[in-house]
Order: C-alpha cells, then structure tokens, then sequence
C-alpha cells in the first residue's frame, strides 16, 4: 500500500490529483495522501482536504486523506512525493506580471522576469523539501509540477543531489491529445518524439508505418491551431519559419518566435482585463466556493478553466508507472543522459523517456540545426545561471539572466525592473537580503504607480 505526500496540497489544482489517483487505484493503490500547506494556506488546506476526502468516499475505494502545515509528519515513509507549491500565493505572480508590465515588458509566470523571479522564489524551498526527503523518505520519489519546473528539477539534480526526480508539465501532454485530430487520427495512431526545455521544446510526429506526418499537422495548425493551454494567446507561427523547422513548436515558443505580438497583447491584458494572474485569482476564488460544498464529490467542470488540462493524466501516470513498473512513454523533465547531444549530459531536459521503477530513461532524440541549437543552449546555459543565482543570491548573476533572457531588454530599464521585483518580493527572497537592503538603501522602491495598483489588489 502507498503513501503520498502532496505539497501545496491547499492548490485549487489537488482535485485534479484525486481524480487521477482513482481512475489509476489498481495501478497504483493509495492506502494514505498527505496534503501538506503553510499556515498562511491552512484555510484553503482544510477546504481542499474536506473535498479530497469526498472525492475518496464517492469512490469504491478507502483512502484515508490527512491535512498538516508540518512538511515533516507527511514525509515521514512516504513512498511519493508530490510538489505542487507557489510561494507568496497568487499575489506573487500578479507581481512578476504588473512590474514588467509596467515598463513595457513581458509580465508572465514561467517567462521572461517574472519566470526568474518565480524561480529565485522557489528554488530554495525546494532545496529544503529535498534535504526533509533525505532525512524522512530516503528511497521516496519526488515528482514536481511546480512551475518553472525544468529549472526546478534542475536545481534539485544539480544543487540537491537527488536524482530521484522527475518534472512533469501538462503542455507535451495537450498537444499529443489534441493534434491527432488535426488528422483524422487517433491518438494511438501517432507517435511523438519530443526534445528541449520545459515551455521551450519541439516535437516530431510519425504514424504508426514511421511516416513523418509532421508537415501535416504543421499545415492544419496554420489554419485551426491546436494544443495550447488557456494561458496562452492565440498568435499563429510564420508559416515560413515552420516550413524551415519541420517541427513543432511549444506553444510557449509564441514568446519568442511572436515577440512583438505577445507583448502587445500583455500589454492590453494589463491595461484592460488584468493580468493572467488576476484573471486566475478571480476563477480560483470562485472554485474555492464551489469546493465549500459539502455535496460536491468530484471535481467540478470550472477548473479547466486553470489552464490544468491533462495535470493529473500527467502527474498521476507517471507515479502508477514507476510503481507498476508500465514502462510508460511520456515526456518529463528528467537528466539528459545524451538524449540531446547538443546540451550536457548531465543537466535536466524536458524529452521523451519510457516511465519505469527506474524512473526515466530518455529516448534519443538526435542534433537540433543550428538556429534550434543556438535557441536550446542559449536557454540551457540561462537556466543555469538562474539556479545558481537563486541558490547564491548572487545579485551579479540574476543580473547575467536578465541580460541573457531575450525578453528582457538589456539595459538600465531591465536592472530597474530586476531591482524592483527583488525588494517587491523581499520576504520571499532571504538568500538575496543584503542585496535588497543595499537597494533600499539607495533608495530603490517600487514604482509608485504599480506599487499603488498592487496594494489596491492585495485590499480587494
């Protein structure tokens, strides 16, 4: 029987896990979850905890659900360990979108400034779930789905020595259940090869003779676009440039390869409808009522409306996997082992692997040309600097990664914004406090206009 500990098991998405653990029971049966919070998160803990445990009591199956703000007593023998966490809340992210936003750049969770921030916010606790793990459930697996989840998992392999790890992210998952359709087909009729870095990797597409089909998905794309998540803005490709790929883009690549476009359309968000982390904060209030409902048992049709399409096929297949050893083909965050040879082989990469009691074993992918190499490495080796800046609080290094990041205009405007997310961010970032009180002591603050705007948010 399994033990299971969920950390940030207070997050609006843990129906979603439920869910997927009962249609998986016979693959992998649950005897105990653990949902774990902080005290900041106790209300919604005990709310989520109330409707797992009904979740359970719908089904054919006797799972008893446990709800604790102490990380320790879950770990303790845990068989899985699962991270689902945000730290500073939503409010945090509304932050990382506002203050780019503000001076004309990308606010967004996982890219350009906000995605750093998040990172130099999570890594280290992270780090400390890893050193709980070592002490209480040495043999656990950790699986993560906390964003930006490539860079996470790469600071656990790298600077928590823990290789019994594997980052999973819901967007391989969309697009492989999405675009068969595109087609005609089926799922079960294509096979995918996927390579690259979580939110900034590519596909290939075959059938099941080995014929490569991606130019036809490409072509229907171009026409009805298909496989992206809630959060994304709709923005088609080039076709010229796709033509050249013969691959196909994340979603998440509209950042880059559809800059000026998406800016302008965050830019609009921010001006009119809010930001995505607004507009979220606004879809999860309303499921946290929902979730009050003592008759609700099962997990109600508002929460795709997160952007968690696929989260539990994603998080809860790859644990039934491992445990059942089903030799499973998914694409996860996991070491490079010489799948991309264009990157190290020891650093994390998002691939296609076979999930096994092994964990991953990635599947080679092969060279990328040169301008997806130069793409890849550039994105690899800035992934890297961020982890080490957030483990160091090296200020020299988080300004290195906002000088590479290329969204992130190098210059005084971008030190600006990197300035004020720190001291915005200050009670989450004690590795960076003699840098931030160095900044204020210079007088840095943040702007007056955002920093009103946030404040009226945080009342409402």
């Amino acid at each position: 029987m399994v033990k299971i500990a969920t950390i940030g098991g207070g997050s609006s998405y843990t129906p979603e896990l439920i869910e997927g653990f009962i249609k998986r029971y016979n693959d992998l049966p649950i005897k105990e979850l653990w949902l774990v919070d902080i005290e900041e998160g106790k209300e919604k803990l005990e709310i989520i905890g109330a409707m797992a445990q009904r979740m359970w009591d719908a089904s054919p199956y006797e799972v008893k659900v446990h709800t604790t703000l102490d990380r320790k007593e879950a770990l303790i023998n845990a068989d899985y360990v699962t991270t689902q966490f945000r730290v500073g809340f939503l409010e945090a992210r509304i932050k990382d979108e506002r203050i780019p936003s503000y001076y004309g750049m990308l606010g967004q969770e996982t890219n350009g400034a906000g995605g750093i921030l998040k990172a130099f916010r999570t890594i280290p606790v992270i780090l400390e779930i890893v050193e709980d793990m070592k002490k209480y459930c040495p043999n656990a697996w950790l699986i993560n789905f906390t964003n930006p989840s490539g860079m996470v998992t790469e600071a656990i392999v790298r600077y928590g020595k823990w290789d019994r790890v594997i980052g999973l992210c819901n967007i391989p998952l969309i697009a492989t259940m999405e675009e068969p359709e595109l087609i005609n087909k089926k799922n079960s009729e294509l096979i995918y090869q996927f390579a690259g870095l979580n939110h900034f990797h590519w596909h290939r597409v075959f059938n099941n003779d080995g014929i490569n089909v991606t130019s036809k998905i490409l072509k229907e794309m171009m026409e009805k676009d298909a496989g992206l998540p809630k959060n994304i803005f709709s923005v088609p490709f080039f076709k010229e440039q796709l033509d050249n790929l013969n691959m196909i883009p994340c979603g998440y690549h509209r950042y880059y390869y559809r800059q000026e476009e998406m800016l302008a359309h965050t830019l609009e968000e921010f001006k009119t409808n809010g930001t995505r982390g607004e507009q979220v904060k606004e879809t999860e209030d309303q499921l946290f009522e929902l979730y009050k409902d003592p008759n609700l048992d099962h997990k109600p049709d508002q929460l795709s409306k997160r952007g968690g399409a696929y989260y539990s096929d994603a998080a809860c297949e790859t644990i039934a996997s491992i445990h059942s050893n089903k030799q499973t083909q998914m694409v996860v965050s996991t070491i490079n082992n010489g799948a991309i040879p264009d990157l190290p082989p020891e650093c994390v990469v998002e691939v296609s692997s076979t999930i096994g009691a092994t964990g991953a074993i990635t599947q080679s992918f092969g060279t990328f040309n040169s301008t997806e190499k130069g793409w890849l490495q550039l994105m690899k080796n800035m992934e890297i600097t961020i982890c080490e800046a957030a483990v160091k609080g090296d200020y020299s290094l988080a300004l290195q990664a906002f000088i590479m990041n290329p969204l992130i205009p190098s210059g005084e405007t971008g030190k600006k914004v990197l300035d004020e997310l720190l001291i915005a961010h200050k009670k989450y970032l004690p590795q960076f406090g003699h840098v931030i009180e160095h900044l204020e002591t210079k007088g840095i603050t943040v702007s007056d206009d955002v920093s009103r705007n946030l404040k009226n948010d945080m009342e409402d």
